[in-house]
């Protein structure tokens, strides 16, 4: 900057660049005061301004025209309180409206989500004094108005908004095609537990449809080669956003599952609603869906949820997680397998040594050292108890015996033997009475028969026309007859007689004639 030279009072220049300097930056200030240290030379610490940062020291050995010029260096804290009073003194409290992304809420209570749209994103914060006052559930996906005070936070660097009023304005279109999608897989029975298959306990070759050049194939295969190096890496590269990659992830899960891996990895890291979804359209969730191979859903962080992660058979909170789920740590099964070998070791080692002590023990026990002298004592308990079983014998047998003549001499005295005999005698009788009502019955019944059968005989036609009788019948339709009147000449008559049949036929009627009409006195 030139010196200074105006036509004005010095006295109202200095009182004019002391009040300049008073509001300028200090970089200025120096500047000014290097260029026109003659009107500062009085009293220079007057243009020392507390109110926007300036040191004290170094104005004052700025002042000095004999000193060199030196930049102002800033920590960075210092420059961030910088940023963060200039912020907050110049935006101050504004209202902003966009989509809520990444939503979560700390045990503290105190919520913090992300404020979106096309172009932009901010970050923000809503501590749980305020958070009490809202009266609905912030979502993923929801249009709001938010109120706060733009801010900066020291530890991290960036800018947030720091919310004092929330008011919902609608759901956002990503997240609410989100939501139909969900429904309408669901319905489907994409998300059922029954479709869901087992992960191989150790998988030879693992599929990753991801990045190539992305950080989760890197976690992945970090993990894998660090748990189990001996499993095969397939990798089908592909993009995780954008255009076009949605396609892409599902002609992968189809080309590694046909391909024939033991298990497969979908994938990528964190991101917002938009970075994730292809892994939420429609044609990446059919697919694995139909894939035969067990799939897991790896998709950004622990608080993101994509439909690939309801289909797939299992979900990992992020891509590393998945390869920790995918193998088994090989160190960890080596040393599995030998702590099942110590324990077994030392289970055998302490039956064996458990044995062992029985054995001692009953070794120094009094049965193995005075053995003899049990046996001496068992044979003396066994005698006793031989001769007291021969005497408890004795005395039963006595005792029944003594039973037994008693029993029979009260059976003699009842004398059943002749009672036997009276009984076999009174049988013989009644079976003798038997036998002759018998006889008497079937005779008088064989008579009676007879009788009847003599009846019936005579009155049988055979016997009557035995006796000169005959039955005469017309023809052909055989008409019994038993009136003349029932014929006309030249009828065909058959006549039975009793032995044989006459065929005959009607030459003359007389109606007067007949057995009715015979006279037994004019006859003779």
């Amino acid at each position: 900057m030139c010196r200074l030279h105006c036509s004005v009072g010095f006295t109202y220049l200095k009182k004019y660049l002391r009040v300049l300097c008073a509001k300028l930056p200090l970089n200025v200030t120096q500047k000014i005061v290097q260029e026109s240290p003659c009107l500062f030379q009085d009293k220079p610490e007057q243009y020392y301004s507390p109110g926007v940062g300036c040191n004290k020291r170094l104005i004052l050995d700025t002042m000095s025209p004999m000193r060199q010029e030196r930049p102002q260096i800033y920590t960075i804290a210092q420059l961030t309180r910088r940023i963060k009073h200039l912020l907050e003194s110049e935006v101050g409290v504004v209202w902003v409206s966009g989509e809520i992304s990444n939503f979560s809420k700390a045990a503290s209570g105190h919520a913090y989500f992300t404020l979106k749209d096309a172009e932009s994103q901010l970050d923000a914060v809503m501590f749980k004094g305020r958070m009490s006052r809202v009266k609905f559930d912030p979502e993923n996906g929801l249009e709001v108005l938010a109120r706060g005070m733009i801010s900066v936070y020291a530890r991290r660097g960036n800018y947030q908004l720091i919310v004092e009023e929330l008011q919902p304005k609608g759901m956002g279109a990503l997240q609410l095609a989100y939501e139909r999608l969900k429904k309408k897989l669901e319905a489907e029975g994409l998300f059922d537990e029954k479709h869901k298959k087992k992960l191989p306990l150790l998988p030879q070759r693992i599929g990753v449809v991801t990045s190539a050049t992305g950080a989760a194939f890197r976690d992945i295969v970090h993990v894998i080669r660090r748990r189990f190096a001996n499993a095969q890496l397939v990798l089908y590269p592909t993009r995780v956003q954008g255009e076009g990659a949605a396609a892409e992830i599902a002609a992968g899960v189809r080309a590694l599952d046909a391909w024939g891996v033991d298990v497969m990895i979908v994938g990528r890291g964190g991101g917002s609603l938009e970075d994730l979804w292809p892994f939420n359209e429609e044609a990446v969730a059919r697919a694995i869906f139909a894939a035969q191979t067990p799939v897991i859903s790896a998709v950004g962080h622990e608080i993101d949820f994509a439909l690939s992660d309801f289909v797939a058979d299992m979900r990992a909170p992020t891509p590393s997680a998945a390869a920790e789920l995918v193998v088994r740590e090989q160190q960890a099964l080596i040393e599995q397998v030998l702590l099942k070998r110590r324990r077994l070791e030392r289970g055998m080692r302490r039956v064996v040594e458990q044995a062992r002590h029985r054995l001692e023990r009953q070794q120094k026990s009094y049965i193995f050292l005075r053995s003899d002298e049990m046996l001496r004592h068992q044979r003396q308990t066994l005698d006793e108890c031989r001769a007291r079983m021969e005497q408890s014998i004795h005395d039963t047998v006595q005792v029944r015996r003594r039973r037994l003549e008693g029993a029979r001499r009260s059976l003699t005295l009842l004398s059943p033997r002749a009672r036997m005999e009276q009984q076999a005698s009174r049988l013989r009788s009644l079976r003798d009475r038997l036998v002759r009502g018998g006889v008497a019955l079937t005779e008088h019944r064989r008579n009676r028969f007879a009788a009847l059968a003599g009846q019936l005989s005579s009155l049988s036609p055979v016997a009557v026309l035995a006796r000169g009788y005959a039955l005469a019948w017309k023809e052909p339709e055989w008409l019994l007859l038993r009136d003349a009147s029932q014929l006309k000449e030249k009828d065909e008559i058959s006549l039975w007689l009793g032995e044989g049949v006459v065929q005959a036929e009607v030459k003359h009627i007389d109606p007067t004639g007949g057995i009715a009409h015979y006279d037994i006195g004019k006859k003779t």
